[in-house]
Protein backbone atom coordinates (compact mmCIF):
# COMPACT_ATOMS: atom_id res chain seq x y z
CA UNK A 1 0.00 0.00 0.00
CA UNK A 2 1.47 3.43 -1.29
CA UNK A 3 2.73 5.29 2.11
CA UNK A 4 1.49 8.33 1.58
CA UNK A 5 -1.81 7.57 1.72
CA UNK A 6 -3.17 9.35 5.30
CA UNK A 7 -5.99 7.49 7.77
CA UNK A 8 -9.21 9.15 8.11
CA UNK A 9 -9.72 9.25 12.19
CA UNK A 10 -13.16 8.44 12.03
CA UNK A 11 -12.88 5.33 10.21
CA UNK A 12 -11.30 3.83 12.96
CA UNK A 13 -14.31 4.44 15.46
CA UNK A 14 -16.41 2.36 12.81
CA UNK A 15 -19.24 -0.10 14.34
CA UNK A 16 -18.40 -3.74 13.47
CA UNK A 17 -19.92 -4.89 10.08
CA UNK A 18 -22.95 -6.48 12.01
CA UNK A 19 -23.97 -3.31 13.11
CA UNK A 20 -25.46 -0.51 11.05
CA UNK A 21 -24.03 2.50 11.58
CA UNK A 22 -26.96 5.07 12.35
CA UNK A 23 -26.49 7.73 8.93
CA UNK A 24 -25.25 11.15 9.11
CA UNK A 25 -26.72 13.66 7.11
CA UNK A 26 -25.13 17.34 6.66
CA UNK A 27 -27.71 20.66 7.59
CA UNK A 28 -28.20 22.32 4.13
CA UNK A 29 -28.04 25.57 6.00
CA UNK A 30 -24.04 24.56 7.20
CA UNK A 31 -22.54 22.65 4.09
CA UNK A 32 -19.63 25.02 3.64
CA UNK A 33 -17.18 23.21 1.43
CA UNK A 34 -14.17 25.93 3.08
CA UNK A 35 -15.30 25.16 6.81
CA UNK A 36 -12.32 24.00 8.99
CA UNK A 37 -15.13 22.12 11.83
CA UNK A 38 -17.87 19.52 11.92
CA UNK A 39 -20.44 19.59 14.75
CA UNK A 40 -22.12 16.77 14.53
CA UNK A 41 -25.31 16.92 16.89
CA UNK A 42 -26.89 13.83 19.28
CA UNK A 43 -28.92 13.16 16.59
CA UNK A 44 -26.26 12.60 14.12
CA UNK A 45 -26.85 15.85 12.03
CA UNK A 46 -23.34 17.62 10.92
CA UNK A 47 -22.62 20.87 10.84
CA UNK A 48 -20.03 22.53 8.66
CA UNK A 49 -18.62 25.86 10.17
CA UNK A 50 -15.59 27.90 10.35
CA UNK A 51 -13.85 27.98 13.56
CA UNK A 52 -13.00 31.83 13.51
CA UNK A 53 -17.00 32.11 14.01
CA UNK A 54 -16.71 29.66 16.57
CA UNK A 55 -13.78 31.37 18.29
CA UNK A 56 -15.08 34.79 18.22
CA UNK A 57 -19.05 34.04 19.92
CA UNK A 58 -17.94 31.30 22.24
CA UNK A 59 -15.48 31.37 25.29
CA UNK A 60 -15.73 27.61 25.17
CA UNK A 61 -15.11 27.04 21.68
CA UNK A 62 -12.07 29.51 22.07
CA UNK A 63 -10.21 27.66 24.73
CA UNK A 64 -11.00 24.63 23.21
CA UNK A 65 -8.76 25.72 19.65
CA UNK A 66 -6.10 27.55 21.69
CA UNK A 67 -5.21 24.19 23.24
CA UNK A 68 -2.13 22.73 21.53
CA UNK A 69 -3.60 20.56 18.28
CA UNK A 70 -1.63 17.18 16.95
CA UNK A 71 -0.65 17.66 13.70
CA UNK A 72 -2.34 16.65 11.19
CA UNK A 73 -1.99 13.03 8.89
CA UNK A 74 0.78 13.87 6.72
CA UNK A 75 2.42 11.40 4.13
CA UNK A 76 6.47 10.40 3.35
CA UNK A 77 7.07 13.05 0.60
CA UNK A 78 7.35 16.88 1.58
CA UNK A 79 3.86 17.66 0.01
CA UNK A 80 2.51 20.25 2.48
CA UNK A 81 -1.32 19.27 3.12
CA UNK A 82 -4.05 20.92 3.80
CA UNK A 83 -5.27 21.19 7.71
CA UNK A 84 -7.88 18.49 8.45
CA UNK A 85 -11.02 19.09 9.26
CA UNK A 86 -11.94 18.83 12.88
CA UNK A 87 -15.26 16.83 13.92
CA UNK A 88 -16.91 17.56 17.24
CA UNK A 89 -19.79 15.81 18.56
CA UNK A 90 -21.88 17.86 20.86
CA UNK A 91 -24.83 16.86 23.41
CA UNK A 92 -27.10 18.90 21.93
CA UNK A 93 -29.80 17.54 19.17
CA UNK A 94 -29.84 19.42 15.53
CA UNK A 95 -33.01 21.72 16.18
CA UNK A 96 -30.90 23.38 19.42
CA UNK A 97 -27.68 23.50 17.46
CA UNK A 98 -28.99 25.41 14.54
CA UNK A 99 -30.85 27.87 16.48
CA UNK A 100 -27.77 28.77 18.42
CA UNK A 101 -25.13 28.60 14.95
CA UNK A 102 -27.42 30.43 13.08
CA UNK A 103 -27.80 33.22 15.79
CA UNK A 104 -24.00 33.81 16.16
CA UNK A 105 -23.49 33.72 12.45
CA UNK A 106 -26.25 36.19 11.85
CA UNK A 107 -28.31 33.95 9.90
CA UNK A 108 -32.23 34.01 9.72
CA UNK A 109 -33.86 32.72 12.95
CA UNK A 110 -37.79 31.79 13.31
CA UNK A 111 -39.24 32.96 16.40
CA UNK A 112 -38.95 31.21 19.47
CA UNK A 113 -42.31 30.17 20.68
CA UNK A 114 -41.80 27.82 23.32
CA UNK A 115 -40.17 27.84 26.50
CA UNK A 116 -38.59 23.96 25.63
CA UNK A 117 -36.74 25.50 23.13
CA UNK A 118 -36.12 29.01 24.64
CA UNK A 119 -34.40 26.94 27.48
CA UNK A 120 -32.43 24.77 25.08
CA UNK A 121 -30.80 27.50 23.76
CA UNK A 122 -29.91 29.24 26.97
CA UNK A 123 -28.33 25.90 28.71
CA UNK A 124 -26.19 25.64 25.14
CA UNK A 125 -25.50 29.33 25.92
CA UNK A 126 -24.44 28.96 29.18
CA UNK A 127 -22.25 25.49 28.63
CA UNK A 128 -20.55 26.83 25.39
CA UNK A 129 -20.14 30.69 26.82
CA UNK A 130 -22.36 32.34 23.90
CA UNK A 131 -23.24 35.39 25.59
CA UNK A 132 -24.92 36.34 21.74
CA UNK A 133 -27.82 33.70 21.87
CA UNK A 134 -29.07 34.49 25.16
CA UNK A 135 -29.18 37.87 25.06
CA UNK A 136 -31.76 37.37 22.07
CA UNK A 137 -33.24 35.07 24.07
CA UNK A 138 -33.41 37.44 26.61
CA UNK A 139 -35.32 39.76 24.36
CA UNK A 140 -37.93 36.94 23.02
CA UNK A 141 -39.34 36.05 26.79
CA UNK A 142 -40.52 39.43 26.55
CA UNK A 143 -43.08 39.20 23.90
CA UNK A 144 -45.99 37.05 23.90
CA UNK A 145 -46.61 33.06 23.78
CA UNK A 146 -43.23 33.51 26.29
CA UNK A 147 -44.80 36.11 28.49
CA UNK A 148 -47.62 34.86 29.10
CA UNK A 149 -46.02 31.96 30.96
CA UNK A 150 -44.95 34.25 34.24
CA UNK A 151 -43.17 30.97 36.05
CA UNK A 152 -41.47 30.06 33.29
CA UNK A 153 -39.79 33.76 32.71
CA UNK A 154 -39.46 34.26 36.70
CA UNK A 155 -37.45 30.36 36.62
CA UNK A 156 -35.20 31.34 33.73
CA UNK A 157 -34.59 35.19 34.82
CA UNK A 158 -33.56 34.00 38.11
CA UNK A 159 -31.01 31.64 36.93
CA UNK A 160 -29.46 33.97 34.80
CA UNK A 161 -29.86 37.33 36.99
CA UNK A 162 -31.73 38.67 34.77
CA UNK A 163 -33.05 41.20 37.62
CA UNK A 164 -35.37 43.18 35.68
CA UNK A 165 -37.07 40.86 33.80
CA UNK A 166 -37.26 38.52 37.14
CA UNK A 167 -39.49 41.69 38.89
CA UNK A 168 -41.41 42.10 35.79
CA UNK A 169 -42.49 38.11 36.05
CA UNK A 170 -42.97 38.05 39.53
CA UNK A 171 -45.43 40.60 39.31
CA UNK A 172 -47.23 38.78 36.34
CA UNK A 173 -47.38 35.78 39.22
CA UNK A 174 -49.92 37.71 41.09
CA UNK A 175 -52.73 36.55 38.86
CA UNK A 176 -51.43 33.00 39.34
CA UNK A 177 -52.03 30.19 42.26
CA UNK A 178 -48.95 28.99 42.99
CA UNK A 179 -49.99 25.99 45.25
CA UNK A 180 -51.93 24.99 42.43
CA UNK A 181 -50.58 21.49 41.51
CA UNK A 182 -49.40 22.47 38.04
CA UNK A 183 -48.02 25.92 39.24
CA UNK A 184 -46.30 24.05 42.46
CA UNK A 185 -44.79 21.88 39.77
CA UNK A 186 -43.28 24.79 37.64
CA UNK A 187 -42.33 26.25 40.87
CA UNK A 188 -40.22 23.39 41.77
CA UNK A 189 -37.68 24.11 39.34
CA UNK A 190 -36.99 27.44 40.14
CA UNK A 191 -33.92 27.95 42.34
CA UNK A 192 -34.40 27.94 46.27
CA UNK A 193 -33.76 31.37 47.08
CA UNK A 194 -35.91 33.15 44.14
CA UNK A 195 -38.72 30.49 44.82
CA UNK A 196 -39.01 31.62 48.31
CA UNK A 197 -38.68 35.23 47.24
CA UNK A 198 -42.02 34.42 45.52
CA UNK A 199 -43.77 32.67 48.05
CA UNK A 200 -43.02 35.53 50.00
CA UNK A 201 -44.46 37.63 48.09
CA UNK A 202 -47.39 36.09 47.78
CA UNK A 203 -47.79 35.68 51.48
CA UNK A 204 -47.24 39.07 52.24
CA UNK A 205 -50.26 40.43 49.84
CA UNK A 206 -52.19 37.98 51.99
CA UNK A 207 -51.18 39.35 55.61
CA UNK A 208 -50.84 42.59 53.92
CA UNK A 209 -54.63 43.19 53.00
CA UNK A 210 -55.77 41.09 56.32
CA UNK A 211 -53.92 44.18 58.39
CA UNK A 212 -54.42 46.65 56.34
CA UNK A 213 -58.37 45.78 56.45
CA UNK A 214 -58.41 45.34 60.22
CA UNK A 215 -56.67 48.99 60.60
CA UNK A 216 -59.01 50.89 58.33
CA UNK A 217 -61.65 53.16 60.47
CA UNK A 218 -64.57 51.78 58.52
CA UNK A 219 -63.92 48.06 60.43
CA UNK A 220 -65.45 47.92 63.81
CA UNK A 221 -65.58 43.93 64.75
CA UNK A 222 -66.36 44.77 68.69
CA UNK A 223 -69.55 42.34 69.74
CA UNK A 224 -71.14 45.32 70.89
CA UNK A 225 -70.29 48.04 68.74
CA UNK A 226 -73.40 50.99 68.52
CA UNK A 227 -74.80 52.12 65.65
CA UNK A 228 -72.87 55.31 64.03
CA UNK A 229 -76.59 56.62 63.77
CA UNK A 230 -78.52 56.00 67.35
CA UNK A 231 -76.03 54.30 68.90
CA UNK A 232 -77.52 51.11 69.72
CA UNK A 233 -75.56 48.10 69.96
CA UNK A 234 -75.19 46.40 66.65
CA UNK A 235 -73.05 42.94 64.97
CA UNK A 236 -70.87 43.65 62.16
CA UNK A 237 -70.81 39.57 61.54
CA UNK A 238 -71.55 40.66 57.68
CA UNK A 239 -68.20 42.48 57.55
CA UNK A 240 -66.15 39.87 59.40
CA UNK A 241 -67.59 37.43 56.36
CA UNK A 242 -66.71 39.63 53.42
CA UNK A 243 -63.14 40.53 55.01
CA UNK A 244 -62.65 36.77 55.41
CA UNK A 245 -63.61 36.33 51.69
CA UNK A 246 -61.25 38.74 50.46
CA UNK A 247 -58.32 37.08 52.58
CA UNK A 248 -59.36 33.82 50.91
CA UNK A 249 -59.54 35.32 47.45
CA UNK A 250 -56.06 37.19 48.02
CA UNK A 251 -54.02 33.88 49.30
CA UNK A 252 -55.73 32.25 45.86
CA UNK A 253 -54.89 35.07 43.47
CA UNK A 254 -53.13 37.55 45.02
CA UNK A 255 -53.23 40.40 42.14
CA UNK A 256 -56.48 41.30 43.72
CA UNK A 257 -58.42 42.05 40.35
CA UNK A 258 -61.10 39.56 41.16
CA UNK A 259 -61.83 41.07 44.70
CA UNK A 260 -62.63 44.67 43.01
CA UNK A 261 -63.83 43.75 39.59
CA UNK A 262 -66.31 40.88 40.53
CA UNK A 263 -66.20 40.19 44.40
CA UNK A 264 -67.56 43.70 45.78
CA UNK A 265 -69.99 43.39 43.63
CA UNK A 266 -71.19 39.53 42.99
CA UNK A 267 -70.01 37.81 45.81
CA UNK A 268 -73.08 36.70 48.11
CA UNK A 269 -70.54 38.02 50.83
CA UNK A 270 -70.46 41.80 49.84
CA UNK A 271 -74.18 41.58 48.83
CA UNK A 272 -74.82 41.00 52.58
CA UNK A 273 -72.82 43.59 53.47
CA UNK A 274 -73.81 46.02 51.51
CA UNK A 275 -77.91 45.04 52.38
CA UNK A 276 -76.78 45.00 56.40
CA UNK A 277 -78.18 47.41 58.21
CA UNK A 278 -78.57 48.63 61.89
CA UNK A 279 -80.96 45.93 64.29
CA UNK A 280 -82.86 48.69 65.77
CA UNK A 281 -86.22 48.82 64.07
CA UNK A 282 -86.57 52.43 64.59
CA UNK A 283 -83.49 53.37 63.31
CA UNK A 284 -82.68 50.72 60.15
CA UNK A 285 -79.77 52.67 58.64
CA UNK A 286 -77.45 50.84 56.23
CA UNK A 287 -74.39 50.21 58.41
CA UNK A 288 -71.79 50.72 55.32
CA UNK A 289 -70.97 53.44 52.74
CA UNK A 290 -70.66 51.10 50.10
CA UNK A 291 -68.83 53.25 47.26
CA UNK A 292 -66.25 54.33 50.46
CA UNK A 293 -65.65 50.85 51.65
CA UNK A 294 -65.10 49.93 47.83
CA UNK A 295 -62.62 53.02 47.72
CA UNK A 296 -61.25 51.98 51.32
CA UNK A 297 -60.22 48.33 49.93
CA UNK A 298 -58.58 48.86 46.64
CA UNK A 299 -56.68 51.45 48.66
CA UNK A 300 -55.58 48.38 50.75
CA UNK A 301 -54.92 46.36 47.61
CA UNK A 302 -52.98 48.92 45.78
CA UNK A 303 -50.42 49.63 48.98
CA UNK A 304 -49.62 45.97 48.95
CA UNK A 305 -45.92 45.09 47.50
CA UNK A 306 -46.01 44.09 43.78
CA UNK A 307 -42.39 42.33 43.23
CA UNK A 308 -39.74 40.68 44.48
Amino acid sequence: MPSDSCVDVASTDADPPSKSKPEITTHPAFDSPDADVVLVSKDLTQFRVHSFTLKTTSGWFRSLFSLPRPPPPCSGDSTPKAPATETIHLDEDSQTLEVVLRMISGLPITPITSYDMADAILYASEKYDMPGPASLVRIAVLTPPLADQPLRLYASASRFDWAEEAKMASERTLALDLWSEENWEMLNKVDGRAALALLKLHRSRREGIRKRLEEHPFVCENTAALCARCRKQTDHFTWRELKYKIIMETDARPLGDTVLNVGLQEWAEAKACWEARCQNTNCACVIYDKAETVRLIRDCIDSLPKTT
